[in-house]
């Protein structure tokens, strides 16, 4: 299983897209448009239920950080755009979830990400 990540615009470290909840969209469609601003793909979100959530810090205008709550959805790729809306603030990079894992600097979604490798690869996680 591979996820994809994309570096964060102020800091460049490795994170999966997310963001706000705008009013009228569900967090899993909110979710997908995300991916789509900062990523360029398209999918379809496999639940409206959250996989998981970690706790994440925002950095504010003023420099202060505020703790923030990431609920994570699962989204089925289709595609990968050529161009997309951040393409040019962000890098993206298919990896292992291990690689991932490993990439990222949040120890909550580092975590998260590995128990996605023992709930869809069982098999797997014992190696």
């Amino acid at each position: 299983m591979r996820v994809l990540l994309v570096t964060s615009r102020g800091s460049g470290r490795w994170l999966i897209p997310k963001g706000n909840i705008d009013p009228g969209l569900t967090p899993a469609e909110a979710a997908a448009r995300e991916a789509y601003e900062e990523a360029g793909i398209r999918g379809k979100i496999t639940t409206d239920a959250p996989i998981g959530f970690f706790t994440s810090f925002k950095t504010l205008k003023s420099g202060d950080e505020k703790p923030v709550t990431v609920e994570v959805y699962p989204l089925l790729v289709d595609r990968q755009l050529k161009r997309w809306p951040e393409a040019k603030q962000r890098d993206a990079c298919w990896m292992a979830v291990r690689d991932a894992a490993k990439a990222v600097t949040d120890p909550g979604l580092a975590r998260l990400l590995l128990r996605l490798v023992e709930i869809l690869e069982p098999s797997e996680s014992n190696t």
